[in-house]
């Protein structure tokens, strides 16, 4: 029940990418000799399915070792090229820590940093946004799809309303893509950042789609010897590169009925939480949300001592954060209005391609006959 933290290699990714461990084994910038010149044509068409799952070109697509630096090197690469006169960054209250501590390092470089609220459905309204993009702004990150509460966003309206005074806009889709058809052209983004674990691919590959006609191109952050364009230095892992163009030509085929079915047991879960468990509530908008999404609280119980109570039966995550070994209540949570009893009183559950009924049903009876032993206990 954590596919948000993390997603199973799908079997049909792990075999495309095995002959690139053992025998295809080049190096995709060796341009002398054939097992080079392999390498990088496995790479290319990687790119290309990549970029083909969210209506990119595969020139616009720059590799990276997932969302985190994905994201760092669209806020810091992008805030430090930009002209003088522009130097306020707008990050959403409910981001990623990655984006929320790249912007803190912005700060210290001398950015004027505005956090965006949002709304108690977790949800930032585009009208708040309005209020504070000006002239004035470098760069504006929202994410797609919130990683702790599934919350979608009003991507296209707030591009549109930094389109307006010449703000980049980036947005974190590591949690949307495997849930939603993305378009980068309708979207109207800029720059858009994606992970292959979050998609049935491997572990430490990622992508940072840059628009072609975008008229600043980020600063690198990592450097080297040039590769990839020269925004992002280091040799290609080709296996992983092939792993996540190979999920993502599975998702492009079959996302829109993955989605119906893990609704459906998404839905079925919650009922049968609702039944067992009384005073369950969800924490943000059910309406507008990752359809295999709950974050639910259970008044009275905490979360760090639920999840104990289920071990190893069955994997969730607390509405807590954990940073550097110090416990510390969701950020998100607080942003939509939680007092700190509350968040530490939620749990995240996320289902997937592989989440079956019977998991669904254990879930619950494992979930309900452990909140009912704590609260008897308390």
């Amino acid at each position: 029940m954590d596919y948000q933290a993390t997603t199973p290699v799908d079997r049909r990714v792990y075999k495309a990418m095995e002959a690139h461990f053992l025998e295809q084994y080049g190096n995709p910038h060796a341009a002398d000799h054939a097992f080079g010149w392999q390498a990088e044509s496995a790479v290319s068409e990687a790119r290309w399915r990549i970029g083909a799952a969210i209506g990119a070109d595969a020139d616009e697509i720059v590799f990276t070792s997932g969302a985190t630096e994905s994201n760092n090197l669209a806020l810091l690469g992008i805030a430090r090229a930009m002209p003088a006169p522009r130097r306020r960054v707008l990050v959403s209250a409910i981001e990623h820590k990655c984006v929320l501590g790249a912007a803190r390092a912005l700060s210290e470089e001398g950015f004027e940093i505005v956090t965006i609220p949002c709304g108690n459905d977790g949800i930032v309204d585009p009208a708040t946004v309005a209020q504070v993009v000006d002239r004035q702004t470098a760069l504006v990150s929202v994410m797609t799809v919130n990683n702790e509460i599934g919350t979608e966003q009003p991507i296209a309206e707030i591009a549109a309303l930094c389109r307006s005074v010449g703000a980049v806009f980036h947005t974190d889709a590591a949690q949307a893509l495997a849930v939603q058809a993305l378009d980068v052209r309708e979207l109207g983004v800029d720059l858009l950042s994606l992970s292959a674990h979050k998609v049935y691919g491997p572990k430490g590959i990622g992508a940072l789609f840059i628009r072609r006609d975008l008229p600043v191109r980020p600063r690198p952050i990592i450097h080297g010897g040039g590769q990839e364009g020269g925004l992002r230095s280091g040799t290609l892992p080709t296996p992983l590169c092939v792993g996540f163009g190979e999920a993502c030509a599975l998702l492009s085929r079959e996302r829109e009925a993955e989605i119906v079915q893990i609704r459906t047991l998404r839905d079925r879960l919650l009922s049968g939480l609702q039944a067992s468990i009384p005073g369950l509530c969800v924490n943000g908008s059910l309406a507008h949300r990752h359809p295999g999404n709950l974050n639910v609280r259970i008044p009275g119980v905490e979360a760090s001592l639920l999840l104990n109570a289920v071990q190893p039966r069955l994997a969730a995550s607390a509405g807590a954060a954990c940073t550097s070994g110090i416990p510390e209540p969701s950020h998100v949570l607080r942003s939509i209005g939680l007092p700190t009893s509350a968040a530490d009183e939620s749990i995240r559950l996320s289902l997937g391609r592989f989440t079956t009924e019977q998991e669904i049903e254990a879930a619950v009876l494992l979930l309900s006959a452990a909140a009912e032993e704590i609260r008897r206990a308390l």
